[in-house]
């Protein structure tokens, strides 16, 4: 709060200048926080999830661009549905995520390295395969219920933070995640995203492949289904 003398009033007039800055700092914060969490997503989503005005988030969304924190791009193509021009999606750049998820790869690569160090090898391999475990548990139920079986992985790959989609292709199908919460600490152990590999064949029924991954300085993390006789996709094909 910064206070001004008005001699001609003989009062003190208070201007909110320094709790307005903070406050949008921390505004700031959160928005670039929620793609962080979330993935990929609209001016309009975030409008709607963090009880913000369209002018006020696209305020941030523009000051978060210019600090390089975050980056417009066209939306995917499988996502875009009806009529007009599709709306821009904002992601985190890796300069973003350094900024943000810093301290706790540091603190993640730190522990599995003091494990390995302490355990040997084979205590990382074990810790990746609990997580894939886990992830197949997470996932079993919802996969298992439905007929497209990829769609469904998707669905609650992008739940988890992976903002994940599927595109058909000529053999198959691949799983495209446009995001990695993770992907730092991958980058240091890759032996996480070989058994997560392994839990998507799993949940999947099928060998997969992967193509892709941003641990690995890819755009985005890409897994190849190819068709099999009892898939859906290629059920659908003969309809």
């Amino acid at each position: 709060m910064v206070r001004i003398i008005d001699l001609r009033h003989n009062s003190v007039v208070k201007i909110a200048t320094a709790p307005a800055a903070s406050e949008d700092i921390r505004t700031r914060d959160a928005v670039a926080r929620s793609i962080l969490e979330n993935g990929p997503s609209t001016a309009a989503a975030l409008s709607e999830k963090l009880g913000l005005t369209p002018a006020g988030i696209r305020r941030h969304l523009d000051a978060l661009v210019e600090e390089s924190i975050l980056q417009a791009r066209e939306p995917h193509a499988a996502r875009v549905r009806g009529r007009g021009r599709p709306s821009k999606v904002f992601v985190m750049t890796d300069s973003g995520r350094e900024k943000f998820e810093h301290s706790y790869d540091d603190l993640a690569v730190a522990a599995l390295k003091f494990m390995s160090a302490q355990i040997g090898e084979q205590s990382i391999k074990a810790f990746a395969e609990s997580r894939a475990d886990d992830i197949v548990k997470k996932a079993t139920i919802s996969v298992t219920k439905r007929s497209h079986k990829s769609e469904a992985l998707a669905k609650f790959l992008t739940e988890q933070g992976y903002a994940a989609s599927v595109a058909a292709k000529t053999h198959g199908e691949e799983i495209c995640q446009h995001h990695c919460p993770i992907a730092h600490v991958a980058a240091e152990f890759p032996q996480l995203c070989e058994a997560e590999t392994r839990a998507f064949s799993e949940l999947l029924g099928t060998h997969v492949q992967r193509l892709a991954t941003i641990a690995h300085g890819d755009g985005v993390c890409t897994t190849f289904i190819p068709k099999t006789a009892g898939s859906s996709s290629t059920k659908r094909g003969r309809s």
